[in-house]
């Protein structure tokens, strides 16, 4: 009988976090990689033999699709999008806003929805059926000014999390929204001189979504919170 590696899709993929957590991810499982830009993603693509499709995350026909092709139910799912636009509260454009919220929000949703259509199906190994992740953001927990459509795109993901991780934990899926609550040390970002210590490593990152995907159910983590060590709280 011929072993087939789990599926795992990560959606939203780049060059930093997401492609460390690719590579954490792809010596045991089958990894499909969805990003709006090909671009980005035939690279790692390459390097690690993954399948890619290219995907707006807002597009539900098109989510939904990317779930129906694989070749069977995944075990882990990575949401990863998110947008930004920053302004005076009194300035910004309520259709910049909007879109913002698209990607951040209802992006997470379409992906929560089709990854659960999927995952619900899937044969239980010890009782867990598979991880549907989000990446959130300290403005999911803290709205910083002159942000205000990044904190509602991320406060509605955590919200999302919660009530889906209410839903699904009983059910044998493991869902969890991830803090990161602080700067990415992607490739071609430094450290501030005067802060050394003070970014997040993105393979660092990567070995919390592997130990949340690997943790034990009677003790799963709905949410947690990544921070440099050096941060006073």
């Amino acid at each position: 009988m011929i072993m087939t590696k789990p599926q795992a899709v990560i959606i939203g993929v780049g060059d930093g976090l997401s492609a460390a957590v690719a590579r954490e991810l792809a010596r045991d499982h089958d990894l499909t990689l969805a990003a709006r830009s090909a671009d980005k993603m035939a690279k790692l693509a390459s390097e690690l033999g993954a399948r890619t499709v290219q995907l707006d995350a807002t597009d539900e026909e098109a989510v939904a699709a990317l779930f129906d092709s694989l070749p069977e139910a995944p075990r882990v799912v990575i949401y990863n999008p998110s947008a930004r636009v920053r302004g005076p509260i009194a300035e910004l454009s309520a259709d910049d806003v909007r879109n913002a919220v698209e990607v951040t929000a209802i992006g997470a949703f379409l992906a929560g929805k089709h990854a659960a259509r999927h995952v619900l199906n899937a044969e239980p190994i010890d009782g867990v059926r598979g991880t549907i992740l989000f990446t959130g953001a300290s403005a999911g927990v803290k709205g910083f000014p002159q942000s205000a459509p990044f904190a509602m795109g991320k406060f509605a993901q955590r919200g999302l999390t919660e009530s889906m991780a209410r839903e699904l934990h009983p059910q044998g899926i493991h869902v969890a929204w991830i803090n990161i609550d602080g700067g990415i040390l992607n490739p071609g970002r430094v450290e501030p001189e005067e802060k050394p210590g003070s970014m997040l490593r993105p393979d660092a990152i990567a070995r919390t979504y592997r130990h949340l995907i690997e943790q034990d159910r009677s003790a799963w983590t709905n949410e947690v919170a990544v921070r440099p060590w050096v941060e006073r709280f």
